[in-house]
């Protein structure tokens, strides 16, 4: 039996992808941290790049390319403004490392903490459960933490593409269908 490869932790909705780089031309190179709750329960949040402080334990999920278009891939890193960072913290990693999330969007007043909080939309996490044999691969990787990430490690290209039209694309609901 082959074996499987271990798929991306991140994926993003093209209208995710759309909200980041608009929130980019305003703001500059943005960062996001999936929160684990209190005030504004647990959603992810958008900061511009280095205003939110990345423990050393806390688990970077992906990098989203904000050069890639739905099912684009690309043999370079991105960098700068086109790199946004997607983290979670160490507790909470651990409950959800048997998913991928999926980011997306909805209409909505965000979070008062993240930046797209006044533009009448707002990000949310969707989650696709990995297969016992994905996960079986993923055990096996290294996960990046903050004091990687600040000693300069960053992880290559994604293997698969990250960006999808939808959330149905990447989180399939049985009897539903995606148009795409």
């Amino acid at each position: 039996m082959d074996a499987v490869r271990a798929p991306v932790r991140l994926k993003a909705t093209a209208g995710a992808v759309e909200l980041l780089r608009r929130l980019g031309g305003i703001h500059g190179a943005l960062m996001m941290h999936q929160s684990g709750g209190c005030c504004d329960g647990s959603a992810p949040m958008c900061y511009p790049d280095g205003e939110f402080i990345v423990g050393d334990r806390d688990v970077l999920l992906g990098v989203l390319d904000l050069r890639l278009g739905v099912g684009e891939m690309s043999p370079t890193r991105p960098e700068g403004a086109d790199a946004v960072p997607v983290w979670i913290s160490g507790s909470q990693f651990e409950a959800w490392k048997h998913t991928q999330l999926v980011l997306d969007v909805a209409p909505g007043r965000g979070s008062g903490f993240s930046v797209e909080s006044s533009e009448g939309i707002r990000f949310l996490s969707r989650a696709r459960a990995f297969t016992p044999e994905e996960n079986t691969s993923l055990a096996s990787e290294d996960v990046v933490v903050g004091e990687r990430w600040e000693l300069g490690w960053r992880p290559a290209p994604s293997a698969e593409p990250q960006v999808v039209a939808e959330a149905v694309d990447a989180c399939p609901v049985p009897g539903i269908h995606s148009e795409s």
